[in-house]
């Protein structure tokens, strides 16, 4: 079973303690959809469910580096302040500012820079997501190995959870086990009905 990369240094608000089961939802402050219902369904599935499921939200950056930064993170979560397109889609909402509470841990996504080190490892554990590379031929590993290495040597930075995990966007919702095994996945607009049950089938109620 596929496990989770999840990197981050420290939460900016709460604490999130690794549980039977756990949802984290990874988002961008530069992301109009993440602000519009992402955040809001992880509040109304953490109100419901946060007695028996571990909740974090991770802020991250695949693009917009300069926006989507750890100091924006923490004006949001302190302040309710908004920035880029997520201003401008609120704003025409006729919010000035976030316009409701954050009540769940939220931590930022840990960012390295391309050192040989740091490839190294990013290199290994995407080709790993590929679940018959090691049936693979040594032609064929070193092949990919390339292929991915030039493509991380092309970013400025490195959103380690993002990136290792090749999720496809923001926002991203992942659900996963003590032992960061990853249970199931959404990406986009994903009906609160979706998660709820499959929250509920995995024998926690």
């Amino acid at each position: 079973m596929k496990k989770l990369e999840l990197h981050f240094n420290q939460e900016l608000q709460g604490r999130f303690e690794l549980g039977k089961l756990n949802l984290l939802l990874v988002f961008q402050v530069n992301c109009p959809g993440c602000f519009s219902y992402a955040l809001p369904l992880f509040n109304q599935l953490y109100k419901q469910f946060n007695k028996d499921v571990s909740f974090l939200a991770l802020s991250t950056a695949f693009e917009d580096f300069d926006k989507n930064t750890n100091e924006n993170t923490k004006k949001m979560i302190e302040n309710g302040v908004l920035i880029g397109e997520t201003k401008k889609f609120m704003n025409n909402q006729g919010f000035v500012k976030l316009p409701y509470s954050l009540d769940f841990p939220i931590a930022m996504d840990k960012f390295r820079f391309n050192d040989s080190k740091d490839l190294d490892y990013a290199v290994h554990a995407i080709c790993n997501i590929n679940p018959n590379y090691v049936l693979w031929s040594q032609f064929e590993k070193e092949a990919l190995q390339n292929k991915v290495r030039n493509y991380l040597e092309s970013l400025d930075k490195i959103a380690l959870t993002f990136t290792l995990n090749q999720l496809r966007g923001t926002p991203s919702f992942v659900l996963f086990n003590a032992k960061y095994e990853i249970l199931n996945n959404w990406f986009g607009h994903v009906p609160y009905e979706q998660i709820a049950e499959r929250l509920k089938l995995d024998n926690v109620f």
